[in-house]
Parts: structure tokens; sequence; C-alpha cells
């Protein structure tokens, strides 16, 4: 008899339609039977963290401290797999002047990760060309145009790229304005700590309600690539993926 498997989903953070993105993902967890999971909008559980079978993350500005960064090691260090989406690996800080800078503060976070957001041009649309065809991952998938935020991001090094973008160009409202041409990942795999990440770039959603520490009311509802069937579909891949199935 096949055992259950436990999903813990860390959706939450600032500026992103988290209830959309949220309730997208348990539909795509609740279609596979042995998939039981428990939600929280951080990493304060580390304990039922620490014992999962799968990590999945949709957050932006959510960055596990302490006891927090160990629970997620002990996860990694029992072999498991975590999908990590979107902003998981964002950090952001408002400026007097108005721009968003992206400082370093939580390097060791960032490094389990394999990459720190660092900004993004104006939401734009853009060709993801796969890198690696042989991948579980990518494996069929063909190159495809879909309008999102264009994640330019510092990498680590070990990440294995399965999915790619091309960004010269300003990404205004960002510290770090100014990038030079350039390939930026948006699929990788990444081995850490005897266990293994997944990190997909693309997502990002946004409503009326999610951006009052900065208006009233957003004028626009932004579901990106949750327009796209291919993106649903490397969803659906990622969760067989880090449950194994």
């Amino acid at each position: 008899m096949a055992e259950p498997i436990a999903v813990y989903l860390v959706a939450g953070g600032k500026y992103h339609d988290i209830d959309f993105a949220r309730l997208e993902l348990l539909k795509l967890l609740s279609e596979h039977e042995r998939i039981r999971v428990k939600v929280g909008p951080d990493y304060a559980d580390s304990a039922a963290i620490a014992e999962a079978d799968v990590l999945v993350t949709y957050t932006c500005d959510v960055q596990p401290q302490g006891d927090e960064i160990n629970a997620i090691k002990t996860f990694l260090g029992a072999g498991r797999r975590w999908l990590a989406l979107h902003g998981t690996n964002s950090v952001l800080q408002f400026l007097e002047n108005g721009l968003v800078d992206t400082p370093k503060t939580a390097p060791e976070y960032m490094e389990i990760l394999g990459s720190q957001f660092m900004a993004h041009p104006p939401i734009c649309r853009f060709e993801v060309k796969v890198k690696d065809h042989e991948h579980v991952m990518t494996r069929g998938v063909d190159d495809f145009w879909v309008e999102d935020e264009l994640y330019l991001a510092d990498y680590a090094e070990g990440n294995h790229v399965l999915m790619t973008t091309e960004f010269e160009g300003k990404a205004t409202g960002f510290v770090r304005e100014d990038w030079d041409k350039a390939e930026h990942a948006v699929l990788y795999h990444r081995e850490h700590s005897g266990g293994e990440v997944m990190y997909l770039t693309l997502g990002h959603c946004r409503g009326k309600y999610d951006l009052r520490q900065l208006v009233p009311e957003y004028p626009y509802m932004e579901r990106c690539s949750w327009n796209s069937p291919t993106f649903y579909e490397l969803l659906r891949r990622g969760i067989r993926w880090a449950a194994r199935l």
C-alpha cells in the first residue's frame, strides 16, 4: 500500500496575489491522491518543514531565519526535493527615492536556493528557450513565448540550467537598473545538502489589493504565465518531480 506524501506549501509575502497562487497550486497538488498538504505563510513551522516529503514555495520577500534555515537543511539532508517558484529568492527594500533595492541580507538562504533576484524590467513578452531537452522537466517541451516578469538574478555555482531567456536593457525602478546582454535562468535544478532544488522563475500574479503598501487599489489584474498552458505543464511536472510520482 502506497504511503501518503506530505507536502508543505509556503505561500506568502508581498506585492502578489498570494490567494490566487495558493489556490492554483493546491488545485494542482490535489490531482494526486497520495499528496496531503500543510500550508503556511512563511517558514515558521520548522518542525513540519523538516518532516515533510516535499517543499513547495511561492513567496515574495520572505526569508527563513535561524532555526528555519536549519529545518530546510534537515529537509534537504534527508534527500528530499524543493520546488521553488517565482519570488522565493527575493529580498526587497523600497528606498526613499522610490527605487527598489535588493540587498544581499540572506546569503545562506540564497546559496541554498542557488540564486538571488536582483531586478526585472516592466512586465513584457519574452521567449523562453529550452537548454536541456533530456531532463524530465523539459523533455518534449518546445521553446515558448510568455508575458511575465523577466527575472534578472545573481547565481551561485552548481546550477544545472534547463531553460533560459535573454535580456539587455533597463530594469526601470530598481537600483540595479542597467543590464548588459546575457542569458538568465528561467528553470534550473540544483543539488544541495543531499537534497535537490528545482527553481522556476515564472508565475507573477497581482490583483486590486496587492500593492496596498504603495497604492490603495492597483488598476490591473495581472496573471502573466498563469495564462500559459506550458507554465501549468511545468508546474505539474515540478510537482511530480518533487514528489517522485
